[in-house]
């Protein structure tokens, strides 16, 4: 059987542990014709975030905003930032990522191309965005708030949004659907979840997905494991109605 020779791949949340991104492209071994995508959040928590938007836009590889990339834009272009707000981004891994600028001053060139990034990529087949899409609205309606930072509204949808493509997303770290373990993926009614919390002291695991050929591709930024899985056997499908009992029991 001849091997598709273009591979499409696509990679969750790095959170700035660029030497895991590096292990598990080592491992995945991207040709000069696969297309490689980012789901966004290269930033926040980890100790190198600028080392990752370095590789990523020194490679020429196609990435997505996602919502820590959008916090630091908030935070570094509006004019009397609220303290709350600075205080939040900070807090959820801002401060490290300014730690790993030279003179703790985030690049122009890094600023310019976080405006730049696309909230979704059409593949055809495959949808990427890094959170979802609010299942009430068209896709024109959707804004960044919605492919950025949306959680259990799209999650537990019973139907697929799209009827013909499959969602890829990060933002939600898996373990945290039911059932699902540290390392595992998650998968709905029409979406594949991939961010299998490579930055949480739970997990450590830093996904990528061939979608050509269905495998895994994992590196541990803990403990410098890697594995390789077919998507069948990293998979957990993810019942829509205990999505929704989990989202009525916080509320209470």
């Amino acid at each position: 059987m001849s091997e598709i020779s273009q591979r499409r791949i696509v990679i969750g949340d790095v959170h700035g542990y660029y030497e895991g991104l590096m292990r598990l492209l080592e491992a995945i071994a991207p040709a000069s014709d696969d297309q490689v995508y980012f789901l966004g959040d290269l930033i926040d928590r980890g100790p190198q975030s600028s080392q990752v938007v370095d590789l990523v836009r020194q490679n020429n590889y196609q990435c997505l905003l996602g919502n820590h990339e959008q916090m630091l834009l908030n935070i570094l272009t509006t004019e009397n930032v609220p303290v709350a707000l600075m205080q939040a981004w900070l807090h959820s891994g801002g401060q490290a990522t300014i730690a790993s600028y030279p003179d703790t001053t985030i690049s122009p060139e890094h600023l310019d191309w976080f405006k730049s990034l696309p909230t979704y990529i059409d593949l055809g087949d495959i949808w990427l965005t890094h959170a979802g899409v609010d299942p009430k609205k068209t896709l024109r309606e959707q804004t960044a708030e919605q492919f950025c930072w949306i959680r259990g509204e799209f999650h537990s949808i019973e139907q697929p949004y799209f009827a013909d493509k499959l969602i890829v997303i990060g933002h939600t770290i898996t373990f945290t659907f039911p059932g699902v373990n540290p390392g595992q993926l998650a998968q709905g009614r029409g979406w594949l979840d991939i961010d299998t919390g490579a930055y949480h002291p739970r997990s450590g695991w830093l996904t990528g997905f061939d979608i050509t050929n269905n495998l895994i591709y994992q590196a541990n930024v803990f403990n410098n494991c890697l594995r390789t899985l077919p998507l069948s056997e990293a998979v957990v499908e993810v019942e829509p109605a205990k999505i929704i009992s989990r989202r009525s029991q916080k509320r209470a």
